[in-house]
């Protein structure tokens, strides 16, 4: 009987010892349905450029370097952009390398497919009535992404910001992104892309109805009634400056601390972000009740030398940044809202003239391997730990130290001083 006994134990201990070495695969079926809106899976907007211009695309090392980071994160779902540079199509063979490497890595993609108006970015005069000829290449390139990465693309984003109208280098008009969707929509069901592969465009909160009535036009209804779900944008941020009503410190909080005046604008910006997604929810809905909509976009710049800065609305530094994306990211785990928080990564492409303007510091963590304050406790976690970027171990900027951050921030300003100026 004890020789019995004996033996179930070891049996029991060399079970559990196979089980121990072979880590659980990930499941490969899992939909845009499972991950969007689920707070298990947070998302971000992610780029991944280290230098001064898109013509140095980052490398395949590079990418799984930032896939490990974002994954201690627990960042599981990436938003691109374009697939006309090699960024996409390289983060999709990381990601898979990865895969292969570690069955239990998880990440999955919203593959953008970035949409131009005619003569978008030459010398000509763009026409936003008619399409740049390149589009049709972008989508079939998108295509054969989704084809050849299944169990990592699980959406198509058709456009980016590329209805609103203040995109005035290239915005199109609703028809063109509604063509595409169409197009997109129609080769699921001749099953030439996944069935479950969902479908939409990602755009600002006012081109999704939200806003100004003018953008509510038939078009937009069909492409609302067509599109699997609404990515739509929003920046308090920009506002303060476009639109800085609710900024502004009151007449009522000229008593609070400065402390708690930046606090207090800061949950009004929260504010101002619920707004906008739920007029845009509530347009979207009077249109097809079963849509959901989820945040394609928003976050908050850190450094800025113009709009934001000093000089003007003062809403940029660390300690607004941090306090946002923990609100936002609060806010949206709650209500079940999938959040592709902007950005992963300081970028300095995107204004490469001027190194502390504000495009190059949405990220999270920036181009020194710092982690801003927004995710310091992440670091204090130790989440970081044995991971590199461009073999810099992961930091806190400030040296970790809040009351050196603290004297970098900008108290907003009155009504009353702007009205002096």
């Amino acid at each position: 009987m004890n020789f019995i006994r004996i033996g179930i134990y070891f049996s029991v201990l060399t079970v559990l010892f196979s089980c121990a070495k072979k880590p659980k695969k990930i499941e490969t079926n899992l939909t845009a349905a499972d991950i969007l809106g689920n707070p298990e899976y947070l998302a971000i907007s992610y780029g991944g450029y280290r230098e001064v211009t898109r013509d140095v695309q980052p490398t395949i090392p590079e990418l799984k370097e930032d896939m490990k980071i974002l994954a201690a994160m627990n960042v599981k779902i990436l938003r691109t952009y374009n697939v006309h540079l090699a960024q996409a199509s390289n983060l999709l063979a990381a990601i898979s390398e990865l895969q292969k490497e570690d069955p239990t890595f998880e990440m999955y993609v919203m593959l953008g497919a970035w949409i131009d108006c005619k003569n978008a970015w030459t010398e000509l005069e763009p026409d936003h009535n008619l399409e740049s000829e390149r589009n049709a290449v972008e989508i079939k390139t998108a295509v054969e992404l989704a084809n050849k990465y299944p169990e990592i693309v699980k959406i198509i984003a058709v456009g980016n910001e590329a209805m609103v109208k203040w995109a005035a280098s290239y915005y199109v008009q609703p028809s063109v992104i509604l063509k595409w969707v169409n197009h997109l929509q129609e080769l699921k069901k001749k099953g030439e892309l996944p069935f479950d592969l969902w479908v939409t465009s990602s755009d600002d909160f006012a081109s999704w109805g939200g806003g100004d009535t003018s953008y509510r036009t038939p078009d937009l209804e069909k492409l609302i009634k067509t599109v699997d779900y609404v990515s739509m944008h929003t920046y308090p941020m920009h506002n303060t400056y476009y639109n800085p009503q609710f900024w502004e410190v009151p007449d009522n909080e000229k008593g609070f601390t400065d402390l708690e005046k930046v606090d207090a604008a800061m949950l009004r910006a929260l504010e101002f972000a619920k707004k906008q997604y739920q007029d845009v929810s509530a347009y979207v809905k009077s249109i097809d009740s079963t849509k959901t909509i989820h945040i394609g976009e928003s976050g908050w710049t850190t450094i800025s030398d113009g709009h934001y800065g000093k000089e003007s609305s003062r809403a940029a530094d660390e300690y607004k940044a941090g306090s946002y994306y923990k609100m936002m990211r609060e806010w949206t785990n709650v209500e079940k809202i999938s959040l592709f928080y902007f950005e992963a990564f300081d970028e300095q492409w995107k204004d490469s003239g001027n190194p502390i303007g504000s495009e190059n510091h949405f990220g999270l963590i920036n181009l020194k391997g710092q982690a801003k304050y927004a995710i310091w406790e992440l670091v204090d976690a130790g989440v970081f730990e044995g991971l590199t970027r461009d073999s810099i171990v992961i930091t806190k900027t400030y040296n970790g130290d809040k009351n050196a951050l603290m004297q970098h921030v900008l108290v907003p300003p009155s009504a009353s001083e702007k009205e002096e100026k």
